[in-house]
């Protein structure tokens, strides 16, 4: 479980680091860098509270999230599993967040925008409302221009799972991409999502408003490019 909420956050712009025992988990969380510090533990168990007293008494004013089975504690921030990706970025974004803290809001990449306050995105002048996964989805792909995804890192990083199988066993990474395909593309325009045969799918920036893509000047679109391979993002981020 920890090596998949680690990748997922990573995916989505989260610096990680997983440790233990306890003794090196309250060592990390003494640095200053560490932001907020994720606990699968119950918050009552007499090992737990030895690691929160040392965190408190090393870092005061430290969030700490636990990850728990029940939820029976009403004195501490906890998220009851199962649950999903969006769910602890969303919870670890509100026990973080500071009032006087820049924070990015909007990925921009084309005429494309994702309001990650609003839960939205927009195509141009086009505002396109998007279901929870659907929203996590394109925020993925967002994140990662141009590099082929396959469906078991889409699976992992989005879904906060692993398939133990080959993920041509669940077909619910391409339902997915087919409706947000039908939600960002209009009539006449390019898919912005494509699939890559024998591999998974990949996302292909739209151009700027005005500027006229690869496709409709005639040119060929660029080939994929090799799957674990990254590529500078052309997101902005709007502060």
């Amino acid at each position: 479980m920890v090596r998949v909420l680690e990748r997922g956050l990573r995916a989505h712009g989260f610096e990680v680091a997983s440790v233990e025992p306890n003794l090196a988990a309250a060592t990390t969380a003494a640095d200053e860098a560490v932001r907020i510090a994720v606990l699968d533990l119950p918050p009552r168990a007499p090992r737990s509270r030895k690691l929160v007293d040392t965190i408190h008494a090393r870092r005061p004013g430290l969030p700490l999230l636990f990850l728990v089975a029940t939820n029976t504690d009403h004195t501490h921030e906890v998220l009851t599993k199962p649950f999903a990706m969006e769910e602890l970025i969303a919870r670890i974004h509100r026990l973080t967040r500071s009032a006087d803290e820049p924070r990015i809001t909007t990925l921009t990449a084309g005429d494309l925008r994702l309001d990650l306050l609003a839960r939205c995105a927009w195509r141009g002048e086009r505002l396109v409302d998007l279901p929870g996964r659907e929203f996590a989805l394109l925020e993925y792909f967002m994140r990662h221009p141009r590099r082929v995804l396959t469906r078991q890192e889409i699976l992992a990083d989005v879904w906060g799972y692993h398939m133990h199988h080959n993920a041509s066993n669940s077909n619910v990474v391409d339902v997915y991409v087919r409706y947000l395909r039908n939600r960002l593309q209009a009539a006449g325009d390019r898919s912005l999502i494509a699939t890559v045969r024998g591999e998974g799918y990949q996302f292909n920036p739209p151009a700027e408003a005005g500027v006229a893509s690869p496709a409709a000047a005639g040119k060929p679109a660029p080939p994929p490019r090799p799957r674990g391979r990254t590529t500078k993002a052309p997101l902005r981020p709007v502060r």
